[in-house]
């Protein structure tokens, strides 16, 4: 993996090559990063505060650019300013602690540019609202003409659906005949910063609410909606699918098959963690308070006795350098995955890339594999549903 902090915490390189890979500029990020070199050698707890100014100042500079050029008439330049400005702050705003000031501000920013992204940059990415347990579950929609097979793509512990938009995976999928629902599940984005809504085992309760919105419009193909989740959505997900049974597909986007274990590992500081403050982070999530408690609850985030109750066609796709989550959970979902009629497990090696945390090292080069698989397994299951040939 890059590393643009030779000496500096795993944090901090992942959020750089992150953005790199979700469409910032070499020349924007060094801009940002490099007054900032010492401050990451103090750690990444207490270098947050520099890396969150520097990564606003240029997050400034370019809605500024955006506004100048906006009001020129320049719609397209305006609107990619827009885009890669979302991108920039909503890596600096992952990485503050929960009880940073400076979190709750910084992301309600982060949706009124994204919501000008739309506007100039992607006319056919929409906000949206997914009804749940009496309030709602913000999403964006990425719409392309249908009746159309549909992928819902879920967080992880620590992304937010401007990721998702930011990552251009929904591109990718549109430019496959696909749309994509970025939902902020409970335990994420703006749910958890804005609603208090927490994260929860069960995942297929939020999941069924989400198909439930999508059956009720017309350009979605009812029965071809799929779910991707990637980091611990690769425990969401195929939870998810294993229980609710209207999915006809699932992708794990890194083999999150037992978060329980990993809490237990970090404890002893074996592996990497995904963002700065973490302990906090990890309760604010779930909406816990002790961290013995916790730790005690999170042995059930797993998916021993779950991955066999899927029944549909499932893909796990990991890194074989990932610090975090260990190769071997790849292993065990795809094992244990035995009423899958296609399971599938892709391990990106060093030859190629990806093989970082859900593949942010080179993250195209998984995204496009993903979407490539999703269109085939779409297409196959079209085809035997109309009993047409699938198209070459």
């Amino acid at each position: 993996m890059f590393e643009y902090f030779p000496t500096g915490p795993y944090t901090w390189n992942l959020s750089v090559v992150a953005t790199l890979n979700s469409g910032g500029l070499i020349d924007e990020v060094d801009r940002a990063c490099r007054p900032i070199k010492e401050a990451a050698n103090a750690g990444e707890d207490a270098g947050t505060p520099d890396f969150l100014r520097a990564w606003t100042a240029l997050t400034d500079q370019l809605a500024g650019q955006a506004e100048a050029a906006e009001k020129a008439g320049h719609t397209r330049t305006a609107g990619q300013l827009y885009f890669r400005a979302v991108n920039y702050l909503a890596q600096a705003e992952r990485m503050l602690s929960h009880a940073d000031p400076h979190r709750i501000p910084s992301y309600e920013r982060l949706l009124t540019l994204a919501q000008k992204a739309f506007s100039l940059h992607s006319p056919q990415v929409s906000r949206v609202e997914i009804p749940y347990e009496g309030t709602t579950l913000p999403a964006y929609f990425s719409a392309v003409p249908g009746p159309a097979p549909v992928m819902v793509l879920v967080n992880g512990l620590d992304s937010t659906k401007e990721h998702m938009y930011s990552s251009n995976h929904w591109r990718e999928l549109a430019a496959r005949g696909i749309s994509c629902l970025m939902l902020d599940q409970p335990g994420t984005g703006e749910s958890l910063r804005l609603r208090g809504l927490t994260a929860r085992i069960d995942t297929e309760t939020w999941a069924g609410a989400a198909v439930d919105w999508l059956e009720t419009r017309a350009d979605v193909d009812k029965t071809r909606i799929g779910i991707v989740g990637w980091s611990l959505g690769g425990y969401y997900a195929p939870r998810a699918a294993a229980f609710e049974k209207r999915f006809a597909l699932c992708v794990a986007w890194g083999a999150n098959h037992n978060w329980g274990a990993v809490q237990r590992r970090r404890l002893e500081r074996e592996g990497e963690r995904p963002v700065p403050h973490y302990w906090e982070h990890v309760l604010w999530v779930w909406g816990h308070t002790d961290l013995n408690e916790f730790i005690e609850f999170a042995d059930d985030v797993h998916l021993d006795g779950v991955v066999e109750k899927i029944t549909v066609p499932f893909l796990i796709a990991h890194g074989a350098n990932d610090r975090q989550i260990p190769l071997e959970y790849a292993h065990r979902s795809y094992d244990q995955a035995v009423n899958s009629p296609k399971r599938e497990l892709r391990v990106f090696t060093p030859e190629e890339g990806a093989t970082e945390h859900i593949g942010l090292d080179h993250l195209p080069h998984v995204s496009v594999f993903i979407a490539d698989w999703v269109a085939d397994t779409f297409a196959s299951l079209g085809a035997a549903r109309t009993g047409r040939p699938e198209p070459s």
